[in-house]
Formats: C-alpha cells, structure tokens, sequence
C-alpha cells in the first residue's frame, strides 16, 4: 500500500512538473508576442517623431505690401490692417516747396484676413479721387519639411473707380469708362531671415484711355525685395517694367526704395519713389516723374493691425 501511494505521488509530480512546464512556455511565448507588439508600437512611433512635420515660412516681408504694391505676405486670419500711404511732391520743388513737403496725395485703405491665405481690401486715393478694390490669394505657401514648396504663388485680382468729375459734360459719359482692373501673379521666396525676392508680372486693363495710341491692355513685370539688417529694421526695393502700351517720353517705370521700421503693433515705411499713384493703375500707367531728372519724392506707407476674429476661441 505504502508502495502504491508513493507510486500515485510520483505520477502526479511529474503531470504537475509538464503542466507547469507548459505553462511557463505558455507564459514566455505570450511575453515574446507582447514585447514584439511593444517594440513595434515603438518603432512606428520613434518613425513619427523622425518624420520632418510641415512649417511654414513666414515675416519674409514685415507688411503685406513691398513699397506701392502688394508683397507675398499676407494679413493674418481675422485681423483688419488699417493703412495709411502718403506721398508728397518731387523734391525738385526745394526749399521754397519744402522739398516736396507743400503737396501730398494719400490714401487710405482697409484690408482684411478673411481666411490665412485670402485678403480682401479697400481704399480711396485723393490721386484721380480713385476707390480701389482688391482679393489676393494664395495657392501655395513656401514651406519646409514635409511636402516642403520651395517658394509662394500670390494670385492677386483688383478694379478702380475714378471718380473725378467728366471734363466734358456735353458728350454722353459712361460710368464704365471709370473703371480699370488689374491682375497680378507673385511668385517669391524667402531665402534666409535676412533675404527675401519676389517677381510680379502684372496686366492693367484701362476700359478709356486719353489718346489713340494707347493701349487699353498694359503688360508689366515687377522686382520686390527685402534686405533685413536689423531684428526691427529692414531695406525694401521695387521696380516695374512696363512692356507695352505707354508713350515712353510722357510714362515712366515705376522705382522706389524704402525703409521698414517695425515698432509694436505698427509698421512704418519711409520711402523715396517717382510714382504718386498708390494702386496697381495708378503706379504703373500713370508714373509722369522722371527718376533721372531727380522728380523723386519723400513718402510713408503706416500699418496698424487689429484682431477683429480670433479664430483659435472658435
């Protein structure tokens, strides 16, 4: 008897000693599945956080315009820049004009980020007493890392009103013979923080023009960069040529250079131009100054921004 109980103990030792055999390899096989799992949860994370995430470039101008025209900044999503551009006479006037001082045109203008890659705008001019209208979008926004673009594409549209009274009342006056427009492409880059270009071609379409010989159709292309030398300060260039259409002896390029001074919430331009025009029409089909003959005047572009919308409480 002692034989057959020490025989049944021997037996269920050695089941218990394969079953607990079994489930140790049970145990390190589910340990091995679960590691594995672990590792490749890591894996796919560690190829996340090495992924380059997209980023945007931004300030490659300090305001939404170069000089007179548009740059390929834009205002930022719910907020209202309010512009004031002013320009004075051609220093050739001289003391006895103040060097220019004595006349001035400005305009005031109103432009909006609807979203952050759209604008809407809105000014009057006391040059041609002219109101002017523009949207400007943009398709693609210079980039780096993921799906990075290597510069930005502006799509700029915009109509003029000139609202000075008809010289001749005695013909019939269409209110359409007020009306100009003009279509802009900018394509620029951001090279470095202290280095932007951009090129502007440019069409202008003039629905009257004062003589026979011109074009209704105006076709241009514009220079605009920035030279920032200072954290607040930079130097601003703008050049347009204009490929058709003007008599040469009476129109001129339009040229200017300026210095951008950022102070808080404003951004103040000084700036010599041959231009008094301050939209799109008026600058490049109607520039009368010549450059070289020193007709160059003093002006001041001054933006101030206001949050209208905050997006991100939405």
């Amino acid at each position: 008897m002692n034989y057959m109980l020490s025989h049944s103990l021997h037996k269920s030792f050695k089941f218990i000693s394969k079953k607990g055999n079994i489930m140790m390899l049970s145990f390190l096989f589910f340990s091995f599945c679960n590691s594995s799992n672990l590792l490749a949860q890591d894996d796919l994370l560690s190829q996340l956080e090495d992924k380059p995430k997209k980023e945007y470039v931004k300030n490659a101008f300090k305001s939404s315009r170069v000089i007179n025209g548009q740059s390929m900044e834009f205002i930022a999503h719910g907020v209202l820049d309010f512009r004031i551009l002013h320009r004075f006479g051609s220093v050739r006037g001289g003391a006895y004009e103040l060097f220019g001082l004595d006349q001035a045109s400005m305009r005031l203008g109103f432009d909006y980020g609807v979203t952050k890659n759209l604008t809407l705008g809105f000014g009057r001019s006391t040059f041609n007493k002219e109101y002017d209208f523009l949207a400007k979008y943009r398709p693609m926004w210079q980039s780096k890392g993921l799906h990075a673009r290597p510069f930005s594409l502006v799509l700029i549209t915009g109509m003029t009103i000139n609202s000075v009274k008809w010289a001749d009342k005695t013909r019939k006056n269409y209110f359409t013979s007020r009306l100009g427009y003009y279509f802009q492409m900018i394509i620029g880059r951001k090279f470095s923080e202290r280095f932007t270009l951009q090129i502007m071609p440019t069409m202008v379409h003039r629905n009257i023009v004062a003589l026979s010989s011109d074009h209704n159709d105006i076709y241009s292309i514009g220079l605009g960069t920035r030279v920032k030398f200072t954290k607040r300060m930079a130097l601003v260039f703008e050049y347009f040529y204009v490929i058709n259409g003007r008599p040469k002896s009476l129109v001129y390029n339009p040229i200017a250079i300026g210095l951008d001074i950022e102070t808080g919430g404003h951004v103040f331009q000084l700036h010599f131009s041959n231009s008094r025009g301050m939209n799109e029409k008026a600058f490049i089909t109607e520039t009368t100054n010549n450059p070289f003959k020193g007709n160059i005047s003093l002006g001041f572009n001054l933006s101030r921004v206001f949050t209208v919308h905050n997006p991100k409480r939405f």
